[in-house]
């Protein structure tokens, strides 16, 4: 059933060291808080129990991972089930042996694992190894019905390409929530920081007025230490989560170097609203677009 009320989200901003059990024991403290404040579907930025692996290649690291099921979200489904919230949960997914995945686990109201999305897109640059842990997702772009909105998942490089957005809200997702973990990339030189964190938001902010849809992207913050090989390659991650409307207008946006909620009222029939003025989706050409996967892009 397709709900048209409103509905808080929250975001969680917060950074992650290399004590596992305090990280998420950090994760649940502001999970409840965000429910003693009103949040009603509450997203921890990725990774959120794990330090910031991905920033080199490591085998040691594959040791972090897990299933899913396994003991975050069981530990993350009680704190949904007795505070009533959605939680949206950053995952380092051991599906199998030798096969992982960055995924995210949708924890309903009641404490139900509702399903996963696995992360399509991978980036793999000097400050990025993604493609060395992950194997790219096989579950398409999913999308969740919960007790509160029906949502849909983007996972870190999966928020650049407009094609995940536009697949997630053609299959009814009124909210984008975005788990992430940005910051400067060191392959874009001569491209300050101020101007690539400016491109980041103005693509979530664009998915959000060509979609006519809530897009919520929750980012870490504090500046980290990489794997142990690696210990100076991590420059601080941008925080400044942010909410946008079905307009594209930022409805709360977070500050760049503390821990803290960010946190937005979500009124869901305003995407039908914004969609009848602004009808972008009811005036596209499928007919002219049958091709697009012919192209390579060259």
């Amino acid at each position: 059933m397709d709900r048209l009320g409103k509905v808080t989200v929250s975001l969680l901003r917060m950074g992650s060291g290399r004590d596992l059990r305090l990280n998420l024991e950090k994760c649940l403290a502001l999970v409840e808080r965000a429910a003693r404040e009103g949040g009603q579907i509450v997203v921890p930025p990725a990774f959120f129990r794990l330090p910031a692996f991905w920033r080199g290649m490591d085998y040691a690291q594959f040791k972090l991972a897990e299933s899913i099921p396994g003991p975050t979200t069981e530990a993350l489904s009680r704190a949904a089930s007795a505070l009533g919230v959605v939680v949206v949960a950053s995952i380092f997914e051991r599906r199998a042996a030798g096969v992982f995945h960055s995924s995210a686990a949708v924890i309903d109201a009641d404490g139900r694992l509702l399903g996963v999305y696995r992360q399509m897109h991978l980036c793999i640059d000097p400050g990025s190894q993604e493609g060395f842990y992950f194997s790219p997702g096989d579950l398409g772009f999913k999308v969740f019905e919960t007790r509160f909105a029906r949502i849909g998942v983007l996972l870190g490089w999966d928020r650049w390409y407009p094609e995940a957005a536009r697949i997630a809200a053609l299959a009814g997702a009124r909210i984008l929530v975005c788990p992430g973990a940005w910051c400067p990339r060191p392959v874009d030189g001569g491209v300050d920081p101020e101007r690539q964190y400016s491109a980041w938001e103005a693509v979530q902010r664009s998915h959000a007025i060509a979609n006519c849809v809530f897009v919520a992207g929750a980012n870490r913050v504090e500046s980290e230490a990489g794997p142990p090989k690696h210990p100076d390659e991590a420059p601080p991650f941008w925080g400044r989560s942010l909410i946008a409307d079905p307009s594209g207008r930022i409805a709360a946006k977070g500050g760049a170097g503390e821990e803290e909620i960010v946190a937005a009222e979500c009124d869901l029939s305003e995407v039908d609203v914004v969609r009848t003025h602004w009808p972008f989706l009811r005036d596209r050409r499928l007919d002219a677009y049958r091709n697009i996967a012919g192209h390579s892009g060259e």
